[in-house]
């Protein structure tokens, strides 16, 4: 899906908004639609402190009311939102738009891409929790109704949670057009649970103002502070608003949120209060037991569907984010599948859902309850957060234009959040917090081992490589015989000649009719438009010399791309074609710009690459490839 607006009648383009704010209610906001479930109740948890008294009730509903509004409503709906890369948003978007790619060597550029890679190594963390305690919250509620279900929440959860991942191998496109739908019934239902309760206790209103929150925390100082790690749990999936960006558009974003998103969160927050003005007993769980008996199972049953699909959107949001690494050369070559052929985005990376499935199963076993597993959730997000308002200052400098003033001052007063959250996260560190730290520093180190790894090789392979006049004098001197067909030699430079070509040589001692020197290349943009697809200069003697461009949110395609050059003229004919590629091996050697256990560690994920004729769509059938061994 694209948010843009395509040229079509009145009538049509209103339809169009309706699906897409739909589709961004359903899949957008299906993580920071589950908060309800647990944000209030662990405001109130043992490990925080707080006695649910009126003035706790009131003032941490005031915390969780100013930060919908700031966090949500002013920083990402208002302000990130306009950081838009050619319509995508995320935050490897963001670091390529503040940073290019010609710019990494400058002193910008050598803090910019650190912070933009492990910010996005942080969501990864983000992947494997959300489920976790999203769905453990959601069978939790059977234990409101009986402590039979009791010893059977873990084994429930588990068995849900399999069926997740299991199912993404056949996509989301048919599942994804119920999603919208489900998430607005989810959204109406908090709305009408909290409305229900207000009206028994009115005087919870007195939340709206600012004036309890900053009650709270004078009256309660370091548990105060302590608490605005709970009260943090109430805008957990706000950075998805920007992540999927690119799918929806701002527009129905942002009118999805303020016409049915906040006014339904925040409704139900002041029913939770008002049950808890009413009987602070029901702060145990006091999200299903707003709710009358006889609607019990009904909300657990709905809870654990709004559940399920804040999980298919944050596991999505993982396949998505992988792929843009790739495609950047931050991660080796994995498999994507496109599980959808007309929606943009929908894919799935099968290694991703196999490892976010062992550890969000891991993690429901290892924890259990959702209330512990809240200890490891938010470090994360606080920590993307931070980091994101840092890349914003720099985008709204370099890229809005705006003066040091005007950025800093914005800046500051949303660092002053930021950090606050921060800072009470990382009190709980030590319960569980440590675990999205450690995933994060394991994939932040792996990305820029890989991006090291290929650097190097890079520059080695272009020491290496023959200039194209001198490999054509030569073949010219040895009178090269040419044999029927075409040769397709893949290059990662653009210039001289690929060692395939020269082993070829070499070995075979001849040359096809047709050789065609290609170089994929990705672009720091979302997509490349089709005109500029393909750059081709015809050389001499039979040989052309290709690069393709693609942008990082694209899938290259060889045949495709050289189908588009035939269209310009450039002869192609697929059944008389042959591809050479390479097939590297490392081998360790004494260059000093990368330690060796780095080196290793870049080795076995250069053999465990997906091959590069599925990569890049080529027949396998019309594929010869050589062996070659480079020391690093």
């Amino acid at each position: 899906m694209n948010g843009a607006a395509d040229p079509v009648s009145p009538a049509d383009a209103r339809s169009r908004f309706v699906r897409l704010t739909l589709g961004a209610i359903g899949v957008v906001y299906g993580d920071i639609g589950t908060s309800p479930l647990y944000a209030v109740r662990e405001c109130f948890s043992v490990h925080s402190g707080i006695m649910p008294t009126p003035d706790n009730v009131l003032g941490l509903l005031s915390l969780v009311f100013w930060s919908l509004i700031i966090v949500i409503s002013i920083k990402y709906i208002t302000f990130v939102l306009r950081a838009d890369h050619r319509g995508e948003g995320g935050v490897l978007a963001l670091m390529t738009l503040v940073a290019p790619r010609g710019s990494r060597t400058t002193a910008l550029g050598r803090w910019v891409v650190p912070t933009g890679l492990f910010a996005a190594a942080l969501l990864y963390g983000d992947g494997m929790i959300t489920p976790a305690i999203s769905v453990l919250s959601a069978v939790e509620g059977l234990s409101v109704a009986t402590p039979v279900f009791e010893p059977f929440l873990v084994p429930i959860a588990v068995v849900i949670l399999i069926g997740i991942f299991v199912v993404q191998r056949f996509g989301t496109a048919a599942v994804g057009a119920v999603f919208g739908p489900i998430v607005v019934l989810w959204f109406t239902t908090l709305f009408a649970l909290g409305l229900y309760r207000v009206l028994d206790a009115p005087q919870v209103l007195q939340a709206l103002s600012p004036w309890p929150a900053i009650r709270f925390m004078i009256e309660n100082r370091f548990a105060g502070f302590v608490a605005l790690g709970a009260v943090f749990l109430s805008v957990t999936g706000g950075e998805a608003l920007y992540a999927d960006m690119g799918h929806f558009g701002k527009r129905p974003i942002r009118v999805a949120w303020f016409i049915l998103v906040l006014p339904g969160l925040m409704m139900n927050y002041l029913g939770q209060g008002a049950l808890l003005l009413t009987n602070p007993e029901a702060a145990r769980n006091p999200f299903f037991l707003m709710a009358p008996s006889w609607a019990l199972y009904p909300l657990v049953l709905m809870a654990t569907m709004a559940t399920v699909i804040a999980s298919q959107a944050v596991i999505s949001g993982a396949f998505s984010l992988t792929r843009q690494a790739l495609q950047l050369g931050y991660c080796p070559r994995l498999e994507v599948r496109h599980s959808s052929a007309h929606e943009i985005g929908q894919v799935y990376v099968p290694h991703v859902n196999w490892a976010l499935l062992v550890s969000t199963i891991g993690l429901v076993i290892g924890f259990r309850t959702s209330s512990n597993l809240a200890g490891a959730y938010g470090v994360a997000v606080s920590l993307t957060m931070v980091l994101t308002t840092v890349l914003i200052f720099v985008c709204a400098r370099e890229r809005w234009g705006w003066s040091l003033w005007k950025a800093g001052s914005l800046t500051a007063a949303f660092l002053v959040v930021d950090l606050a959250f921060l800072g009470s996260n990382l009190l709980k560190v030590g319960h569980g917090g440590w675990f999205p730290l450690m995933v994060a520093a394991v994939i932040y180190l792996l990305m820029i081992t890989w991006r090291d790894g290929r650097t190097m090789l890079a520059e080695k392979l272009k020491k290496e490589d023959l200039p194209f006049d001198l490999f054509i004098r030569d073949v010219e001197k040895k009178k090269m015989p040419r044999v029927p067909g075409a040769a397709v030699f893949m290059s990662s430079a653009p210039m001289g000649i690929p060692r395939t070509l020269g082993h070829n040589v070499k070995h075979n001692k001849v040359l096809h009719e047709r050789v065609t020197l290609m170089t994929v290349v990705t672009e720091e943009v979302p997509r490349v438009a089709p005109e500029d697809r393909i750059h081709a200069e015809q050389l001499q003697h039979g040989f052309t010399r290709m690069i393709v461009h693609y942008g990082f949110m694209e899938q290259p395609d060889v045949p495709a791309a050289l189908a588009q050059a035939a269209e310009r003229g450039i002869e192609y004919k697929p059944l008389e074609t042959t591809f050479f590629l390479g097939r590297e091996t490392i081998v360790l050697g004494p260059s000093t710009g990368m330690a060796e256990w780095r080196k290793r560690l870049y080795s076995f994920m250069a053999r465990n690459a997906e091959e590069a004729t599925k990569h890049y769509n080529i027949p396998i059938n019309r594929v010869v490839e050589l062996g070659i061994q480079i020391a690093l």
